[in-house]
């Protein structure tokens, strides 16, 4: 089957082979389930008249002109649906989002497909050919490759792995979507990195709770301030409640002070409590960086009841690899590994397998503190106290390490039994 740039322009006749105009774009519809959308009319101009021509019309599309059934003057004008998608003017040139390849590109051409008497649109073409083909250039181009020495490289997109970005003109996005919930969240942050703000908004729009907070989570706070710049506050407060509370608190540290009190007063009293914590500290501090979600237990607990706990609230916290032993008065007394917590008789009391001798930072040390104590010992996280032995909070190794290693290796660290 053709492509649409070798359709377009190409006249376009009545039943009695008078020219009405030449074809200036084509519209498609989804129909029922199918996944890619149906030629559903035809766009003619002439001079600088538009008429809009149903299918239902139209004898053949495919041919050197194209032919309809009826008299100029016997023609209907096509009303276009508010989903009609007019494949010229709303896709070619525009930015795709492929999901299956995790990246974004530019669309070059698009190709059709007969299936019984309907036309499809069937695949994206992204390569650099389609480019010269609508050009007319292919025969060149290819000569010119040819004699580079250069491999063609994959350059067509089924339609149903491809997500469309409306960028400055009014086309739909085909949300919500379950593929972008199947990325993972560094996946969705680096389609992110290339868009512009207005197509980032528009594709964290199309995103559910949990996932846009994930997404969020996994780019620079500064970045995510520029994101959610034209968001409601009330959606905000409801992706904030979904992050980390230290990934909440940088990002609240990059907005306006007014609107962080707004976000913070929409906020569930738990949740807010959590992250005003932690913006009283500097933010390159060990208070300033932990997270206060984290498992603690009592001493007196046996490794099976221990378990329970995990169950139950494993879910939600930053990591559960460390276990944290304190008292009545949250003094940390001893730390265990959820292997030494697997590899314990299940009657075993957790002061009879408990670390006593922890490797802590102070809510006050610095960031490189913290760094440097998970690198010395090869810690996963360091627990933060205070001058009373008094457990805060948490630092993980990508954060500790955030300021000494770049964001991009930081965010490829293993969240190892998160």
């Amino acid at each position: 089957m053709p492509y649409i740039s070798k359709l377009i322009g190409r006249p376009v006749a009545d039943i009695d082979g008078d020219t009405i105009g030449k074809l200036n774009d084509l519209l498609a519809n989804y129909q029922g389930e199918i996944p890619h959308p149906k030629i559903v009319a035809l766009e003619v101009k002439k001079g600088h008249s538009i008429i809009t021509v149903s299918i239902e019309d139209v004898t053949v599309l495919i041919a050197p002109a194209v032919a309809l059934n009826k008299k100029h003057a016997d023609l209907e004008n096509y009303e276009p649906r508010p989903d009609d998608l007019y494949l010229v003017r709303d896709v070619l040139d525009k930015q795709i989002i492929d999901t299956n390849g995790v990246r974004v590109v530019r669309v070059n051409d698009l190709e059709l497909a007969r299936v019984d008497a309907e036309i499809y649109v069937a695949n994206v073409d992204i390569s650099g050919a389609g480019l010269l083909r609508r050009l007319g250039l292919n025969a060149r181009g290819y000569r010119i490759g040819k004699t580079a020495g250069r491999r063609a490289l994959p350059g067509s997109i089924s339609w149903d792995d491809i997500e469309l970005i409306s960028g400055d003109q009014p086309m739909r996005l085909k949300v919500p979507s379950e593929k972008f919930t199947e990325l993972h969240p560094a996946d969705l942050a680096e389609i992110l990195s290339d868009l512009s703000r207005q197509e980032g908004q528009e594709f964290l729009g199309s995103l559910d709770l949990e996932t846009l907070a994930d997404t969020l989570e996994e780019v620079e706070p500064d970045f995510q301030a520029s994101l959610v710049a034209g968001m409601s506050n009330e959606l905000v407060a409801d992706v904030l409640e979904e992050m980390e509370p230290d990934e909440a608190a940088d990002l609240l540290g990059e907005l306006p002070e007014d609107r962080s009190q707004e976000l913070l007063e929409l906020m569930q009293d738990e949740e807010a409590e959590d992250v005003r914590k932690l913006l009283t500290f500097p933010e390159d501090s060990a208070g300033g960086i932990m997270t206060t979600e984290f498992v603690d237990v009592a001493a007196t607990l046996t490794a099976e009841e221990v378990l329970q706990v995990l169950r139950e609230k494993g879910k939600d916290v930053e990591t559960i690899y460390y276990i944290y032993v304190t008292d009545q008065q949250n003094q940390l007394n001893g730390v265990f590994s959820l292997r030494e917590l697997v590899l314990a008789n299940p009657s075993a009391l957790v002061s009879e397998f408990m670390e006593k001798r922890v490797i802590t930072v102070n809510l006050d040390d610095t960031q490189d503190d913290c760094a440097q104590a998970i690198s010395k010992y090869d810690l996963i996280a360091v627990p933060v106290i205070d001058d009373e032995r008094k457990l805060h909070g948490i630092v993980t190794a990508d954060d500790a390490l955030d300021k000494i290693i770049p964001t991009a290796w930081k965010k490829r660290l293993p969240h190892l039994y998160h």
